[in-house]
């Protein structure tokens, strides 16, 4: 038999769910059914906590002790610049293959940046922002008006000034 179950024990489960919507139960079961939770009201509490992420794929952290779980939401940088470039929310199934040729100030590129910090590989906050820039010509939308490569450039000749923290 397995050992028993430690109701202080906390456990913490990574997933990827569609921001706002009820993810399929079915991939949520093998998950968090051995844990001792329902997989529909789980699902029910992901979609309330990713309400205001609409229409993107976002990773959830579950940290679940005493039977209960709480969701965090830990945005990608893809999905972080994204929202900053306030596009409405799509609808999944309809609209594909999207194009986000929209603009992001520099100084949103920066506050990014900060919130992903902790998750960089980078040592200096302007590797970060490369990494964010980067990112940012993968999705296809511009920096100031520049191509985000043009402004990693300006960034290495010493151009624009990048915040030390």
């Amino acid at each position: 038999m397995p050992p028993k179950f430690d109701p202080n024990e906390i456990k913490i489960v990574c997933l990827r769910a569609v921001g706002g919507e009820v993810g399929a139960t079915s991939s949520l079961a093998p998950k968090i059914g051995p844990l001792g939770l329902s997989p529909k009201k789980v699902g029910d509490d992901i979609a309330k906590a990713t309400q205001d992420w609409k229409g993107l794929k976002i990773t959830c952290k579950l940290t679940i002790q005493n039977r209960q779980a709480t969701i965090s939401v830990v945005p990608s940088s893809a999905a972080l610049i994204i929202k900053a470039l306030k596009e409405p929310p799509r609808d999944r199934k309809k609209v594909k293959n999207i194009q986000h040729s929209g603009n992001i100030t520099i100084d949103e590129v920066f506050d990014i940046a900060r919130i992903m910090r902790e998750r960089s590989i980078a040592r200096k906050l302007s590797g970060t922002i490369k990494e964010m820039l980067g990112t940012a010509q993968s999705i296809g939308c511009t920096v100031n008006g520049m191509p985000p490569h043009d402004v990693i450039e300006k960034i290495n000749s010493g151009e624009i000034e990048v915040p030390d923290e």
